[in-house]
């Protein structure tokens, strides 16, 4: 107990962080996602290629060569802001396409005569994706957006490696002062694991409320 109890304050820093960096980048990636996914499902051919061509490359790019490519490369280009925001540019935006993908699959879920009822009343695209499609879409992607956030949480350790203040690089600093590495590791994980359970608890009880009857 000692490890925590003499460093409590570097691992609640570090926790903090990574629930800052969760909870920020969960945000963007919920607010680009959605948006992606209705470009995806859209009438437009330009807006629904721009959708397929923002989810084929975040998902099939590594994660760490796109924190490279926003923390290393953007202030080549001018854009200088502090690694914390470069770290949940990364974030948010690499997960958005798995929303993206949660999102668009809960829409084909919901009859095709929904959408043709709705137009059939005079409704636009947008008002009949944000008023018929959406909600009923909403109830079956409570479990895998949950998935994908928590997954977001674990993916936020690699913004350590960038100077960035979260909970796996307080093992470097520990490290250092010569405690037990294990023990390190083990109330690190406990750490994630509480952050964790959190998102999946919460995500539980939206399920129940709003979520599809099986």
């Amino acid at each position: 107990m000692n490890v925590l109890t003499d460093n409590f304050r570097t691992y609640a820093e570090g926790f903090l962080g990574t629930l800052e960096l969760t909870v920020y980048s969960s945000a963007l990636a919920l607010l680009l996602g959605f948006v992606m996914a209705s470009f995806r499902v859209a009438p437009v051919g330009s807006l629904r290629a721009f959708g397929t061509a923002w989810v084929t490359v975040l998902r099939n790019t590594p994660l760490t060569l796109l924190f490279f490519a926003v923390l290393l490369g953007l202030p080549r280009f001018g854009l200088v802001l502090p690694f914390k925001v470069f770290a949940v540019l990364a974030l948010g935006c690499y997960t958005s396409a798995f929303i993206c993908e949660a999102l668009r699959s809960g829409i084909n879920t919901v009859p095709r005569g929904q959408g043709e009822a709705a137009r059939s009343l005079g409704m636009t695209f947008g008002q009949t994706l944000r008023l018929v499609i959406l909600p009923q879409a909403f109830r079956s992607v409570i479990p895998p957006v949950g998935s994908t956030l928590i997954a977001l949480a674990k993916n936020s350790a690699i913004a350590g490696a960038f100077s960035v203040t979260e909970l796996l690089g307080t093992y470097r600093t520990l490290s250092e002062l010569g405690y037990n590495i294990v023990w390190t590791f083990v109330w690190i994980a406990v750490g994630y694991l509480i952050l964790t359970l959190a998102i999946s608890a919460l995500f539980h009880l939206m399920e129940r409320t709003w979520g599809v009857a099986r």
